[in-house]
């Protein structure tokens, strides 16, 4: 008798369920996994709530300092885009637990696409603002991408898997990872190059693309670090000035596209004066001589 390829994964899943006897927390399902872990959404007696709670995949010794390292890092970052850790602990097989809030939403990379250009920037922006704080708090993510980021029913963001941040491995998910992080060296400018490829994810599919929006991604993905945006602060700052509808450091300006930016910008006002003096020419025209 054979077992299908559904069975054993079941099987594979259920063997990796941890003993969490003797705890706080009763685990009710899985809600996903990945190379360093597994998470797991959990009741939490104590307190009568639902928590996340992730636990290192295998037992050995780096896996459970990398936990230890996310919880630390978790601990130290106090904003309403990065998820708070509750508890951390160990298991008698081992494997280390990081207890943290339970996030509601929707990744990005399945979230709906924004149908207009300032709802993406507007997302964006908050992604920028809660990785511009951990920065000023001196932590690299070093794995940003839209599967780490959530999004919540009212727009909020919170970023997902810190594991890599503080740590000295090259990391990064291909399509996202600075040129520098396979030579692990890398500083805050990985962050900004992987912003920018996240940029490009959101509004890439808006019609007509926005030259100033690509030029800003292009300079958040150069492959040298000193031609990129200096901070996440200051991509984000290019960006608002582009939903503004300013002209944008990244993005030199003809003097048509300059007249077509003001035209946009202004266009209220600019139909008025338009219309007014279409009128005063239209009375003038049809005036009848005295």
């Amino acid at each position: 008798m054979t077992l299908s390829d559904e069975a054993i994964a079941r099987l594979r899943r259920l063997d990796d369920r941890p003993d969490f006897s003797g705890t706080r927390y009763e685990l009710l399902d899985e809600i996903g996994r990945g190379g360093m872990g597994i998470v797991f959404r959990a009741r939490d007696r104590e307190l009568d709530r639902d928590v996340a709670v992730k636990v290192t995949a295998w037992h050995t010794a780096s896996d459970a300092e990398r936990l230890r390292r996310e919880a630390r890092t978790l601990a130290s970052l106090e904003h309403a885009g990065i998820v708070p850790v509750h508890d951390v602990g160990r298991l008698p097989d081992g494997r280390v637990f990081l207890v943290m809030s339970l996030v509601r939403g929707t990744r990005l990379d399945a979230h709906a696409p924004a149908r207009e250009r300032a709802d993406a920037l507007r997302l964006f922006d908050r992604i920028c603002d809660s990785v511009a704080f951990a920065h000023e708090c001196g932590v690299i993510h070093g794995d940003l991408t839209p599967a780490n980021i959530m999004v919540g029913r009212f727009g909020e963001v919170r970023i997902l898997d810190w594991g890599l941040a503080g740590g000295s491995e090259a990391g990064g998910t291909d399509g996202y990872r600075a040129p520098e992080q396979t030579a692990r060296q890398f500083d805050t400018r990985a962050d900004v190059y992987a912003l920018g490829v996240i940029l490009g994810d959101l509004t890439g599919h808006l019609s007509p693309a926005s030259r100033p929006l690509r030029s800003i991604a292009a300079r958040a993905t150069a492959a040298d670090p000193d031609s990129r945006y200096p901070s996440v602060a200051e991509l984000a700052a290019d960006v608002r000035r582009c939903a503004d509808g300013q002209a944008v450091l990244a993005h030199p300006e003809t003097g048509l596209e300059r007249t077509a930016r003001l035209a946009r910008t202004y266009r209220a006002p600019l139909v008025l004066v338009l219309t007014y003096l279409a009128v005063r020419i239209l009375l003038l025209v049809f005036q009848k001589p005295s």
